[in-house]
């Protein structure tokens, strides 16, 4: 004899012919978890039919047509879920459907170059955005701020980069294509520096302008969008420079890692300056060297990579540079505890 298990609860005993009977009239599934009288082992009812030699001929109710009509059109179109507007309720499957459809939506607009790559990159940078505001999130983050920080971020480089040419102002810029010391000093000191000093502009400014005392983590938000944000504007300027330069596989690639992974690391860098810049600001008398660990720790991870992964070989430098970054983000997060602790005394 045979009992099946359902939902934590056996029913039975069934014999073997009439567990067949059940299953091909769509009683039983063949799936369902199963197990004999004499035995703890669970198996399943297609196992012991199969066991017992029976064959199963599953009975369909009518034909096509037949079995449309007993579904019912309701349920195939349901127009009074429509009518109540409940779908609206399942923001999960909007915002896939967002996430899916917009690359179409842009194909039906006639952007010039500039905008196309930009269109492009907001979209990625929204994908990654939504990913750091479901995992990183705290009850003090505001979309309002993060959407500030996210175009002030791009405001501030677009002048400082563009605009005002002030990041050419760095000498150590002017040292970098000679060898790989002075590669290596000028990506830290003045690449690095540059960069990571600007995308933290906007994280300075959100705390002299805080209402309350911002915790740790949500200063590593709103770090990782400035981040995002900055990796938007360099993802398009390299897109209608450098990039464009290259053959068509080499700029395939270098697209969409301009878009996804390089992105990411300016996140994380700065994402590390947050979490810096929150603790100067809970605990002020350390103030001088949280500011300085806030901007000299990311550019000096930004700058040994960008030393290194210009080269196949040089890869196997920067890439476990980058997981490095990450790796500290995590540890800075999990010990904020003893951070605080620390910085009490």
């Amino acid at each position: 004899m045979i009992y099946i298990l359902r939902n934590n609860q056996q029913y039975g005993p069934y014999t073997e012919a009439a567990l067949l009977s059940y299953v091909e009239n769509g009683q039983i599934l063949l799936q369902d978890r199963a197990i004999k009288d004499n035995s703890q082992e669970v198996k399943t009812v297609g196992y012991f039919l199969r066991e017992a030699g029976l064959s199963v001929h599953l009975k369909h109710k009518g034909n096509l047509l037949v079995q449309l009509k007993d579904i019912g059109t309701e349920l195939i179109i349901p127009k009074a879920s429509f009518a109540s507007r409940q779908w609206l309720s399942d923001k999960r499957l909007l915002t896939l459907a967002l996430i899916g459809l917009i690359p179409s939506m842009l194909m039906m607009f006639p952007l010039g170059d500039y905008l196309t790559f930009y269109s492009i990159a907001l979209y990625f940078s929204g994908i990654w955005g939504l990913f750091f505001y479901y995992f990183f999130r705290t009850s003090q983050v505001s979309v309002k701020v993060t959407l500030g920080v996210f175009f002030l971020t791009q405001l501030f480089v677009f002048l400082i980069w563009d605009l005002l040419g002030l990041a050419g102002l760095n000498p150590f810029y002017h040292i970098i294509g000679t060898n790989v010391i002075l590669n290596m000093v000028g990506y830290i000191l003045g690449v690095g520096i540059t960069e990571e000093l600007a995308k933290a502009i906007p994280l300075f400014i959100i705390c002299k302008r805080a209402k309350e005392p911002l915790v740790p983590q949500t200063m590593v938000y709103y770090g990782l969008m400035s981040g995002i944000a900055f990796g938007v504007f360099e993802g398009v300027q390299y897109q209608m420079g450098v990039n464009a330069e290259l053959g068509y596989t080499a700029s395939f690639f270098m697209n969409i890692a301009r878009l996804t992974s390089l992105p990411f690391l300016h996140a994380i860098w700065c994402g590390i300056a947050g979490y810096f810049i929150a603790f100067a600001n809970l605990y002020p008398k350390y103030r001088i060297s949280l500011y300085f660990l806030a901007i000299a720790i990311p550019a000096v991870l930004h700058g040994l990579y960008d030393t290194f992964c210009s080269s196949l070989l040089g890869m196997f430098i920067a890439l476990p540079i980058t997981f490095i970054g990450v790796i500290l983000l995590m540890t800075y997060l999990k010990q904020g505890v003893n951070y605080q602790s620390k910085l009490r005394n």
